[in-house]
């Protein structure tokens, strides 16, 4: 056998990219494999195909707002579901071409091929067996969905197909009603399509927080039927595929898969490793390392279930990729937890949750939407922020949105938090008006009141006006 390789990256999707730019820094010895297409699981089939169908059902959406804006005509819009999926496609193809194009110039480093482990420090690549120093794993995941749910064939969609459909319904159920899910029967019930959605709980998005959960859970079912609270089954019938929920029954053309995502681990060899693997048949992996035991074998991204973002993903791959030619691992400190759902009102996450802190020393301010001026000038006056923080202190802790524009504000509050501001930090920056962050004010200064580091002496503990318009 030739002398070892330094290192095998086994998955091209975005942590497998990221460690590959790390990687080449260090050596020129080494492979990157994947098995099936190349490109990632975002720019193929996740967020950027899905947010190109978001903008067109937004878009096409408003319409129902301009008789109040006072603009007529709304009634003869159409949306042409064939070409909103055309453009979808089109947008997919340009953003898979830049993913492709990073590895188009490896040559034989790059390896089209299935990749099996036979220890932790040799890989298998279709009968050919390779020795390494380290082995980096980011083979991603895939939608979740029941085997016998394949009986229905093409009529049965998850996320890597939804796209390549040439067009959709107009009877679809959605099954699954998290970030992914409310996402796509949001869409595409703006887009026209019967839609009716089903959660086996009674929260939707990810949310915690019951208050907001209840609005959002509200809003969505003027759009759509939603069931929650039981499980789904499917069956054929006559005219469609019948989908019950406790004494609920609707027959539709089309039902796509929301249930989460599984990574995609079989076959993988994982059990050659000699360590503990939990009942998904996973091994314990470091955070701040991507480290798989003292093992010389770095697990990243999706395959670790850790947090299936992007951001995370590319994280993890730099981690991985920078430690495994390492003659001693880095241990790094994560990013605040940041998580943004693209419906309508956006939901968004930033740090610490509730349920995580501790009630004795957590206060949280509030401010709804309803009322508040910016918002509605442009008739999205709903949802709410709950803003955690320390009692005493009035350090930021977390926060929750189901709010308009809400990506834009969490990222605000990350920052905050990373950079362990206090409510009153924030209260002493400027807000401009009129707006959406005015609201983030009204749920800070909501916060301040409440904690034992009173500050009447500054700007921070400027007060509201009471007037609604200029809040």
């Amino acid at each position: 056998m030739s002398q070892p390789l330094d290192t095998i990256i086994i998955g091209a999707g975005t942590a497998g990219l990221a460690a590959l730019r790390e990687v080449r820094k260090r050596t020129d010895r080494y492979l990157i494999v994947n098995e099936g297409p190349w490109g990632t699981t975002c720019a193929r089939v996740g967020c950027m195909p899905s947010k190109a169908l978001i903008e067109a059902a937004n878009a096409f959406h408003r319409r129902h707002a301009f008789e109040e804006f006072g603009l007529r005509g709304a009634s003869a819009l159409t949306a042409d579901m064939p070409a909103v999926l055309q453009r979808v496609r089109a947008l997919r193809d340009d953003f898979v071409a830049g993913a492709v194009k990073a590895t188009s110039t490896l040559g034989k480093a790059a390896v089209s091929g299935r990749a099996t482990l036979l220890g932790p420090q040799r890989v298998d690549i279709d009968g050919t067996a390779y020795a390494t120093r380290s082995i980096i794993i980011a083979t991603g995941s895939r939608p979740s969905l029941p085997d016998e749910w394949l009986a229905f064939g093409d009529r049965m969609l998850t996320t890597d197909t939804l796209f390549e459909q040439p067009s959709l319904g107009p009877r679809i159920a959605v099954i699954g009603m998290g970030p992914i899910g409310v996402e796509i029967s949001q869409a595409l019930a703006r887009l026209g399509l019967q839609v009716a959605a089903f959660t086996t709980g009674d929260t939707v998005a990810g949310l915690s927080d019951p208050a907001l959960n209840a609005e959002l859970t509200a809003l969505l079912k003027k759009e759509m039927v939603l069931y929650t609270g039981a499980p789904a089954e499917l069956r054929e019938v006559p005219g469609g595929i019948e989908v019950s929920s406790g004494p609920n029954r609707v027959v539709v053309d089309q039902v796509i898969a929301a249930m989460g995502r599984v990574p995609n681990i079989e076959h993988l060899g994982l059990e050659t490793l000699g360590v503990p693997l939990d009942k998904r048949g996973l091994p314990s992996v470091n955070r701040q390392t991507q480290q798989i035991g003292d093992l010389p074998v770095f697990l990243a991204g999706d395959a670790n279930t850790h947090a299936p973002l992007l951001h995370e993903a590319a994280d993890e791959g730099h981690i991985a990729g920078m430690n495994a030619l390492a003659d001693t691992p880095t241990t790094f400190q994560r990013r605040t937890p940041l998580g943004i759902v693209f419906c309508d009102p956006q939901i968004a996450t930033a740090g610490r949750r509730l349920a995580d802190l501790d009630p004795d020393h957590t206060i949280t301010g509030s401010a709804s939407y309803a009322n508040q001026g910016r918002a509605r000038t442009a008739q999205l006056n709903h949802g709410g922020i709950r803003i955690h923080a320390h009692r005493t202190t009035g350090q930021l802790q977390g926060a929750e949105l189901c709010a308009p524009h809400a990506e834009h504000m969490a990222h605000l509050l990350a920052l905050a938090i990373q950079q362990k501001l206090t409510v009153h930090a924030l209260l002493g920056m400027p807000f401009y008006h009129p707006t959406l962050e005015e609201g983030l004010r009204t749920a800070l200064r909501d916060a301040a009141r409440q904690t034992a580091s009173a500050r009447p002496s500054d700007l921070a503990a400027c007060p509201a006006l009471g007037v609604p318009a200029l809040e």
